[in-house]
């Protein structure tokens, strides 16, 4: 209990000099001015005699909360406030001051009058609030009660925190006082107040703490502080349930709930350290945007273009994902031109062309000389209406120029995969004379957009197939994300991040001889969990036809392959052994596992798969 208390003349006494102001001045003030409350109900008191009261009953207080030490003083006190639960005698107020004390005078030990101290310099803590407690009691500060979440269907228990025993073995623990000195018994030096949340019902305590020098005289008496010990494992459950229990809030439109859910998340994700903070917090901000409807607006602007081109270098550079892809795609495009002179190479996605420098060189190294290669790249159409395309050809050109591979380059630039047609993959004014071209059409995370638009993928199928391709290589996420059960696609899509998420943290713990400098690496890894995070954005917060993170498991797309006319092609032992050469050079590769499955190759972590490669071919009719 605290008790505020003003000279009801209207000043405002310090304790350490309330007994002064008891005693009159002169003789003529013994009819000073009375206490008005007590003179309506009959009695007459004196104001200065209540301000005296008061001092002397936070002195009782203190001295009932503190006086036992040990079990002894434990039923000392029990029995003491059992004897006053029993004690129904009422006092004239004009006598409390005797009363309280008579009763000071039974204690064996009450505390001494509290001395003023310096002001008190703000305490930084990780547990509770800091700030200053304008009417905070003397010298105490109250336990925060456990968090009532009741109030809603999918509120969480509060997480219990162990406190630190008493520097004393002899006190007794399994008393529970309501308060607890923090100081040497200065009210300057140590005061505390509760602030109110959600109705009441949850109260944080607000601490601050005497200078270094008056803590240091004061420790010897004063007994030490509870620290409250956070159960990180616990709470990384709580925040898994808090995440889990927000969408399925959402999905059944209560969102009411979702947005008393959705508030406890970054308390709870603060708690973590490492990967689960960062993918809970990008999940906690996707369920925010879903909840209040603030919706992520796609890439419109130069600005934002250059962005997503810059995230997508950084994730090639932080981990082997992206490196995988084209590795086993180029390796199977490699075998599929065998033999042959004239090639073509029709690129879904060619980005900045990281992917074809690598096919470009093994084809100058093959036996009897490099064939002639022509690319064709498609990309989005430009915010600026720059020609982007044709600047990642001109780079390709010279490097092509240096090896001696004679090269040709177009770009092709579609809103969306769907507007492409058939003629536009043919070459122009084909030589009947000479050998016809080979064709190999390549994409790397490029289908599932397509699954937004209905029937857009069926066209773009039909299109290749149109064509004829020898070959088609496809990498996909391997996580099922297009379901339409909104619980199903969050859970495994935290499933899937989560893990994307640690594979990030064990690659940029690693370190080898050749490794990247520390600073450029951890730039690589933030701007990758950044590039991880707006997938997540888009796979949670998005709907319609703006949700393009559409990922399927590889079983999904070889029964959405087998239906459009394609088999599949195996990838054969080679690529699977140059693949796994390729992780153990990479830094922090112990973690990744390179796996065959039905002739298709997956890159995971651990004992989960992420990415997976496949290889088609049209169907004999």
């Amino acid at each position: 209990m605290k008790r505020e208390y003003q000279d009801a003349g209207g000043s405002g006494g310090d304790m350490g000099s309330s007994k002064d102001k008891m005693m009159p001045a002169a003789a003529g003030e013994q009819d000073e001015e009375v206490d008005e409350l007590l003179a309506a109900l009959g009695y007459k008191v004196r104001s200065s005699d209540m301000a005296d009261v008061a001092q002397k009953l936070e002195q009782l207080e203190m001295a009932m909360g503190m006086g036992g030490v040990g079990a002894a003083g434990a039923a000392a006190d029990d029995g003491f406030v059992s004897h006053l639960a029993t004690d129904t005698v009422h006092y004239n107020p004009s006598d409390l001051s005797s009363w309280v004390e008579s009763m000071l005078s039974e204690l064996n030990a009450p505390p001494p009058p509290l001395p003023p101290a310096p002001p008190a310099p703000r305490l930084a803590s990780t547990s509770s609030t800091v700030t200053a407690g304008a009417t905070a009691g003397g010298g105490y500060f109250d336990l925060p009660p456990a968090v009532d979440s009741s109030s809603s269907t999918y509120a969480l228990k509060p997480i219990p925190s162990p406190v630190a025993a008493s520097a004393d073995p002899s006190t007794d623990s399994t008393r529970e006082p309501k308060r607890m000195r923090t100081g040497g018994g200065s009210t300057s030096s140590s005061s505390s107040s509760s602030s109110s949340l959600d109705g009441g019902r949850a109260r944080s305590s607000v601490v601050e703490a005497a200078p270094p020098a008056t803590q240091a005289s004061a420790a010897a008496n004063a007994p030490a502080v509870p620290v409250v010990v956070v159960d990180t494992q616990e709470a990384g459950i709580r925040l898994v349930h808090a995440l889990l229990a927000c969408a399925e809030a959402v999905q059944q439109e209560n969102f009411t709930a979702a947005e008393a859910l959705v508030k406890q998340i970054p308390m709870l994700a603060s708690s973590q350290g490492g990967a689960m903070r960062k993918v809970a917090a990008y999940f906690g901000e996707a369920l925010a945007r879903r909840v209040y409807r603030f919706r992520p607006a796609p890439d419109s602007s130069l600005l934002d273009a250059a962005f997503a081109d810059l995230l997508h270098a950084h994730f090639y550079e932080s981990c082997p994902y992206l490196k995988f892809a084209h590795f086993t795609a180029n390796q199977a495009i490699l075998e599929a031109f065998a033999g042959c002179r004239r090639v073509h190479v029709v690129d879904f996605g060619i980005k900045q062309g990281m992917q074809w420098p690598a096919l470009l060189q093994a084809l100058a190294l093959r036996p009897g000389g490099p064939p002639s290669f022509r690319l064709t790249g498609v990309g989005p159409p430009q915010p600026d209406e720059t020609d982007a395309l044709q600047q990642v050809g001109w780079k390709l050109a010279q490097f092509a120029h240096t090896i001696r591979v004679d090269f040709q380059y177009r770009g092709l630039v579609a809103a969306t995969l769907a507007d492409l047609e058939p003629f536009m993959l043919q070459p122009d004014g084909e030589d009947t004379d000479d050998e016809p071209e080979v064709i190999a059409v390549n994409s790397v995370f490029e289908l599932h957009r397509l699954l937004a638009q209905p029937g857009a993928l069926e066209k773009v199928l039909g299109t290749v197939r149109a064509v004829r391709p020898r070959i088609l290589t496809v990498v996909e996420q391997e996580a099922n994300h297009n379901s339409g059960s909104f619980l199903d696609r969050f859970t495994e899509s935290l499933h899937y991040y989560s893990t994307m998420f640690d594979s990030l943290e064990g690659a940029g713990s690693g370190q080898s001889a050749d490794a990247a400098p520390t600073a450029a690496g951890g730039t690589d890894q933030v701007m990758s969990e950044v590039y991880l995070g707006r997938q997540i954005c888009n796979v949670v917060a998005c709907e319609g036809a703006e949700r393009t993170e559409r990922h399927e498991t590889l079983g999904q797309w070889r029964n959405r392959l087998g239906r459009a006319g394609f088999e599949p092609v195996h990838l054969g032992s080679n690529a699977y052994k140059q693949a796994s050469t390729l992780l153990a050079l990479f830094a922090g590769g112990d973690g990744y596992r390179v796996e065959e499955k039905d002739g298709c190759l997956t890159l995971g972590w651990h004992t989960r798969p992420l990415i997976a490669t496949s290889a088609w071919r049209v169907a004999a009719p």
